[in-house]
């Protein structure tokens, strides 16, 4: 009899054969993507339980209820995510297990009560993209040794457990996608190791807690679409500058973009979105250097395969890339006014910028021909002025313009990446500007819209004055 299978990645189903299910004997199975669309009997799980320790079943397309009560004494992994399972999550147990990954599966209902009880030895629990519903257990806060807590994308509702500060060392924290409520503990900050912070999508509301500066390790902060109010606290800035990620889009955060958050080198994505910020966009944006060098090889950042959402013309654009290569900013739909620093066209490595629906005024920055990377520009729904720089023509990556409702004038530049944006809406709202993709045409000698000039003499009572009509053709 076998007691090792380790035959990961290669094509083993799709049936989970007699051969397997009769190895019984197996302390170490790994059969991760091996193709298998099978259910798995019952008894196969309750033959080797007693004496396995690494079970690995992930990434295939296994379907099926798992047995609902089993105990694996010598287990240290149990891992069954990415599959097809269904019924409520088994009340398995384990007094060795440090790693339990069920996500990306069918599981429902609610999360079990005693899961610390059951596994006194966890660092990692996966639960997410499933259907679980109900409450988040108050006994979480009791496995001392977690490490990663990920109940994304489900159907939780409730508050967040508030005896956060039992959890000394816990380092992901990721509940985005729920329906959960109510204000963050005020002990979310007590592990120093917290580094990923994942609440986005939920119903979260108050202020962000200030325990949380003394989350010196702090790599991406993501509380989006909730309902936090308040101000920016500087010490995200001054405090947290290994932040790479800072998206709080869609809350009521209020008051000035504070002037720290340019202490930030490491960060390649700032969404602060559909808020009510206020005041001017800060000159300081060129201390960004992640968003200028290419090189993490001398920092130990931590970067995640997810999915970054941008908006461009009013349609939400999905980059489906690893974050390490998304370079984005988003301050679309405050209250921001003053001009376009030209500070930001010093962030070479920015493929998303959106600085819409603000009340922005002036010119847009004739050295916005240096973000060479730049893919998706959207600066409609402002008050911007002046023509439109030629640099803007040169931006090979450009594929999403959006210029729209400003007061720009003159001719649209020529240049092969803007003739690759045939779309006349681009620049809809900008009656002053004239060519290609546009209806109106240029005149030759000015690269303005045709005036026809015409003259009438007025006289008045008090004095004749001269008075210029200008008629657009």
């Amino acid at each position: 009899m076998l007691h090792t299978i380790n035959i990961g990645n290669c094509k083993v189903g799709p049936a989970f054969g007699s051969w397997l299910q009769s190895q019984t004997d197996l302390v170490f199975v790994k059969l991760r993507a091996a193709g298998i669309s099978d259910s798995i009997p019952e008894d196969w799980f309750m033959k080797i339980s007693s004496q396995v320790e690494y079970l690995d079943l992930s990434y295939n397309q296994i379907h099926g209820k798992l047995p609902s009560q089993m105990k694996f004494p010598n287990a240290v992994l149990l891992d069954l995510s990415h599959n097809q399972f269904d019924g409520p999550i088994p009340l398995w147990s384990g007094d060795n297990v440090v790693r339990f990954k069920l996500e990306s599966n069918s599981f429902s209902g609610p999360i079990p009560l005693n899961l610390d009880q059951r596994f006194p030895k966890l660092e990692s629990l996966y639960l997410a993209e499933n259907h679980l519903n109900g409450t988040i257990p108050t006994s979480i806060c009791n496995m001392k040794n977690l490490l990663v807590l990920s109940l994304r994308n489900n159907k939780l509702s409730g508050e967040f457990p508030q005896a956060w500060s039992l959890l000394p060392h816990i380092m992901i924290v990721d509940v985005a996608y729920n329906n959960l409520s109510g204000n963050l503990p005020s002990s979310m900050g007590a592990s120093g190791s917290l580094f990923m912070l994942k609440m986005n999508n939920n119903n979260f509301e108050g202020e962000i807690p200030f325990s949380l500066q003394t989350c010196t390790s702090l790599r991406n902060i993501d509380l989006g679409d909730n309902r936090f109010t308040g101000k920016i606290p500087p010490w995200i800035g001054s405090i947290a500058f290994l932040v790479s990620t800072l998206r709080l889009r869609s809350n009521f955060f209020v008051g000035h973009i504070p002037q720290q958050l340019c202490n930030l080198a490491y960060l390649h994505i700032l969404d602060l979105a559909h808020n009510s910020f206020s005041g001017t966009i800060p000159n300081c944006l060129n201390n960004l250097t992640g968003l200028i060098i290419l090189d993490y090889s001398k920092y130990n950042i931590y970067f995640e395969y997810d999915q970054q959402t941008t908006i461009m013309k009013g349609r939400a654009l999905q980059l489906n890339t690893s974050l390490a290569y998304v370079k984005s900013i988003d301050l679309s739909s405050n209250s921001l006014e003053g001009e376009i620093p030209r500070e930001i066209c010093s962030l070479v490595l920015l493929s998303n910028l959106n600085l819409s629906m603000n009340r922005l005024s002036g010119s847009i920055p004739i050295e916005i021909g240096n973000l060479s990377q730049l893919q998706t520009l959207d600066l409609s729904l402002n008050h911007l002025s002046g023509r439109i720089p030629q640099g803007l023509s040169s931006l090979t990556f450009l594929s999403n313009l959006n210029l729209s409702y400003n007061n720009f004038r003159g001719e649209i530049p020529l240049g092969n990446q803007l003739r690759a944006l045939p779309d006349p809406s681009i620049y809809e709202g900008n009656p002053l500007l004239c060519g290609f993709p546009v209806s109106t045409n240029c005149s030759k000698d000015t690269s303005t819209p045709r005036i026809q000039m015409t003259m009438e003499m007025e006289m008045i009572s008090c004095g004749s004055a001269l008075a210029w009509h200008s008629v657009l053709s």
